[in-house]
């Protein structure tokens, strides 16, 4: 896989740490974007901020730079959850705080990648919704509706692109055990939660040959929970 190049968004999270070694130890090239400058000996790093078309593109120009590595997949993993009130008592600008973090990311990022997946042939995008987004629950209207819209996002891009060479696909998973989900829920069943190591897995094998049949699929990740 050394002629490949992966663009992993939110690759320096609980769950991106676990994606990036899962595609390095695949003998890939990762590329993660991140907001403050950063060195490791895996992944190459490019400063840019995925909230704006011009960090968008930018760290597609990184992930694009080796011509004998073309970029082959994109892993949309930027988003977060924010706990709330019910509708009633959600503030318009919370909700869509929800949606601008989960969503614009997610599309801007795409949005740049596709010309390059479709010049490659054999692109595939892999997006990172939630179980909330089929199955919602209290005090969280805009991180549901947010991972639906992402979820909607994913399988429109797997229509439009099937016949250009682009596969998209999207993982649902429900609670990531990660160091800062424990912090939040110390109580918690974690034995229940599912490892980021796990996750990653299945999203690597989106995006590579292996899964060249499956496009438009929502891949639940649930583990026990």
């Amino acid at each position: 896989m050394t002629e490949r190049t992966v663009l992993v968004t939110g690759g320096t999270g609980g769950l991106g740490g676990a994606v990036t070694a899962a595609f390095l130890d695949a003998g890939w090239r990762v590329v993660v974007p991140q907001r403050e400058p950063g060195t490791d000996d895996g992944p190459v790093r490019v400063v840019a901020d995925l909230l704006t078309p011009e960090g968008a593109a930018r760290a597609v120009e990184a992930a694009t730079a080796e011509p004998a590595a073309p970029l082959r997949a994109v892993v949309n993993l930027v988003g977060g959850y924010a706990a709330g009130g019910l509708v009633h008592e959600t503030p318009v600008e919370d909700f869509e705080r929800m949606l601008r973090l989960n969503l614009r990311p997610t599309y801007l990022v795409t949005r740049a990648a596709l010309p390059h997946l479709m010049a490659s042939g054999d692109g595939a995008v892999v997006c990172v919704s939630a179980r909330a987004a089929v199955s919602p629950f209290p005090g969280a209207s805009g991180y549901a509706t947010a991972k639906a819209a992402v979820r909607a996002f994913a399988e429109t891009v797997a229509v439009e692109y099937r016949q250009r060479g682009v596969r998209c696909n999207t993982v649902l998973p429900s609670v990531i055990d990660t160091p800062a989900n424990r912090a939040a829920q110390p109580d918690a069943d974690h034995g229940r939660w599912v490892p980021p190591a796990e996750i990653a897995a299945v999203i690597r094998f989106l995006a590579s040959p292996e899964s060249a049949p499956t496009s438009g699929a929502s891949i639940p990740v649930y583990g026990r929970a």
